[in-house]
């Protein structure tokens, strides 16, 4: 069966264009026009991943995506007019996986749509051996594995999807230092080839949610993290 999409864009011709791509692909497309109509779909029916403008009429991107969000983990690519730091933040701190500045090529924006199919798929076969792990434990941290659920001593931290699977697969590689082309590769599927600032605003964001733990994330500089015990 093939993976669907759906994409929300009130632009015709960049919504067309993506969308005939993507068919070409083999991928089943449903388009909008804008994030009204794509979250009623969903609601009916989820997809495999989702792709959002962020100004269009009626609900933005931003508002779609939190919406989603609230309800599922799918995975969601932002689409944004401007190369807007702002924007950029705002859409990971709502939950969405990645981020195109428009304009921007239909290439790429597939590559990165079949790493995020693929990692979903991997992860999806790792579930039972996690399952059976059932809890990561690391100084006031507990992760539920098979409930997807981090807290910090007893209170939810609330993450969002990549800020989990980053999360956990730093604990899971505690003693080592992990680069940032592994954690693309790891996390969002994506190779050394893709040029994306998502892990670094992923880091970024879980830090601030981690602020007053006794576990840190620390930079190793010019290559990537590592987590840390403190002892506070």
């Amino acid at each position: 069966m093939n993976e669907e999409i759906y994409i929300a864009e009130d632009e015709d011709g960049i919504r067309l264009t993506v969308k005939t791509f993507l068919e070409s692909e083999g991928y089943a497309v449903s388009d909008f026009p804008n994030g009204d109509l794509l979250y009623d779909a969903f609601l009916d029916k989820q997809p495999d991943l989702v792709i959002l403008d962020v100004m269009m009429p009626g609900s933005s991107g931003f508002e779609i995506t939190k919406k989603i969000r609230d309800i599922s983990s799918v995975p969601i690519i932002i689409l944004t007019a401007k190369d807007s730091d702002m924007d950029y933040a705002t859409g990971i701190n709502l939950g969405s996986d990645d981020y195109f500045t428009k304009p921007f090529s239909a290439i790429a924006l597939n590559m990165r749509v079949k790493a995020m199919l693929r990692r979903i798929k991997m992860d999806q076969e790792r579930l039972p051996t996690r399952q059976e792990e059932a809890t990561l434990r690391i100084g006031d941290i507990e992760i539920d594995l098979a409930a997807m659920s981090v807290k910090q001593n007893g209170v939810s931290l609330n993450l969002t999807p990549n800020e989990y699977n980053v999360f956990v697969y730093l604990i899971e590689n505690k003693n080592r230092a992990v680069s940032r082309d592994e954690l693309l590769d790891s996390i969002w599927g994506y190779g050394k080839d893709i040029e994306t600032r998502a892990c670094d605003d992923t880091v970024r964001r879980l830090r601030k949610k981690l602020a007053g733990s006794t576990v840190e994330i620390e930079t190793v500089w010019g290559f990537g993290f590592t987590v840390k015990e403190s002892s506070a």
